[in-house]
């Protein structure tokens, strides 16, 4: 059990984090791609990874070095999942690279504590984080890059759901909302972990950072004197192989007919069932007059449909859109609701 204690400082400083980390999404799914955890999520990907595991020596080795680093339960080093920095690889990659030897001298040293051996050991000499990142970079590129618009729609959508709590509650709500991973009874939130620690945020806040790749219970850096962060397992849907019969036709004809930023747009509502306009902005990555423009083209063609509820305007696919999106599923003619006038 992991007991966060909260000041009023503290519930003044809660943060959600809007877009996935790449690194932590990274060490993740190092975990996950050996793993026979939930093969109706993480299947499809995994038999993909594997393939391009055995195709390609160089992405075979950078997986060497970071399972080195990376055990299948337990510790990791702190180092790895530097505070987040926005969705680029690159970006995150330039925090790790900043990391102080002291910091990766001292990470290494708990690792090997834990039983996972000193393999990683190398990373401590001259130029191995560097070498670290540049493995870092080449698994990413081969591994997670196909996936990441379905990573990062995912976690927004799950960012959406906390806004909403926020909005509607407050910080409480936000917090009461994380179950069954974590337990709010003010002043300390009580979170499912494979160890017993109090972490206290003495005025810091605290970062909430939905994850695609986290499974079964949150986690947090083991330094209590990082800035605080929690991830935990965002909701989620099976992540689609790119080119595979399942996927959806959103590809380059999709894109040739609508543009590429209505062609996401489409895409992104179909995965739900239905989503605000700020939503929809945030997981395509446009501003919020963009969403707005490109939502109303496709809406005035008929390919999705607006409702108001409350004080949110929520947009669905309609059967014509769904029919455009697959072209191996007909319309259902019965389901189609033409344009306003």
């Amino acid at each position: 059990m992991l007991r966060v204690h909260f000041t009023a400082e503290d519930l003044r400083k809660v943060r959600v984090a809007r877009v996935p980390d790449p690194l932590w999404e990274l060490v993740y799914s190092v975990r996950r791609v050996h793993s026979r955890e939930a093969p109706p999520v993480f299947g499809a990907w995994r038999r993909a990874a594997h393939a391009r595991l055995r195709a390609d020596r160089a992405t075979h080795d950078a997986l060497v070095l970071l399972r080195s680093l990376v055990p299948s339960a337990g510790y990791i080093p702190d180092f790895l999942t530097p505070d987040p920095a926005g969705p680029e690889p690159a970006t995150a990659l330039e925090r790790l690279l900043a990391t102080p030897p002291s910091q990766v001298a001292r990470d290494l040293v708990r690792l090997a504590e834990t039983g996972h051996g000193t393999a990683g050991y190398c990373v401590a000499a001259p130029g191995g984080l560097r070498e670290l990142a540049d493995a870092m970079s080449t698994y990413h590129q081969a591994v997670l890059a196909p996936y990441w618009p379905q990573v990062r729609a995912a976690v927004a959508r799950d960012v959406a759901v906390r806004t909403r709590e926020l909005l509607d509650g407050g910080t409480q709500a936000l917090l009461e909302g994380l179950r069954p991973y974590a337990t709010w009874t003010a002043p300390v939130l009580e979170v499912d972990y494979p160890v017993t620690r109090d972490l206290h945020l003495a005025g810091r806040g605290l970062l909430l950072l939905p994850s695609y790749f986290c499974w079964r219970r949150p986690t947090s850096l083991a330094d209590p004197l990082l800035p605080p962060v929690l991830v935990f397992p965002a909701a989620r849907e099976p992540l689609v192989v790119p080119g595979s019969a399942d996927a959806p036709a959103t590809g380059e004809d999709l894109t040739r007919l609508l543009g590429r930023t209505r062609a996401a747009v489409l895409g992104e509502v179909a995965r739900t069932e239905a989503r605000t306009t700020s939503e929809i902005a945030e997981a395509v990555g446009v501003s919020l007059p963009s969403a707005s423009y490109q939502i109303a083209v496709l809406r005035d063609s008929g390919l999705l449909a607006s409702r108001r509820n409350g004080k949110y305007v929520f947009h669905t696919v309609t059967s014509l859109g769904l029919a455009l999106l697959n072209p191996r599923r007909p319309p259902d003619c019965a389901d189609f609701e033409p344009p306003a006038a």
